[in-house]
């Protein structure tokens, strides 16, 4: 069976600092290898960390995207969409 999380503001900083690429990628419905080729281009619409082979994605920047009113950040509704490229 299918387990589909809900990714609300509040399961997203309950992730922590910072997560995996893979994790990252659901809560902004990218695919999987999508989203490894954006951080490995270093176009992915988060901010990476890359530690050696590993890339993590601060939870910061994912907040910034999915929920801006309530990520603490002064980024604009049109700047999120930008990122986000609609």
């Amino acid at each position: 069976m299918l387990s589909m999380t809900v990714w609300t503001p509040d399961a997203i900083r309950a992730l922590g600092a910072t997560t995996d690429v893979a994790t990252a990628a659901k809560i902004l419905r990218i695919g999987r290898t999508k989203a490894y080729a954006l951080a490995k281009a270093e176009e992915f619409p988060c901010r990476i960390i890359r530690v050696g082979r590993r890339y993590l994605v601060t939870v910061q920047s994912i907040l910034t995207l999915v929920a801006p009113d309530q990520s603490g950040s002064s980024q604009s509704s049109q700047q999120h969409q930008q990122l986000l490229g609609s």
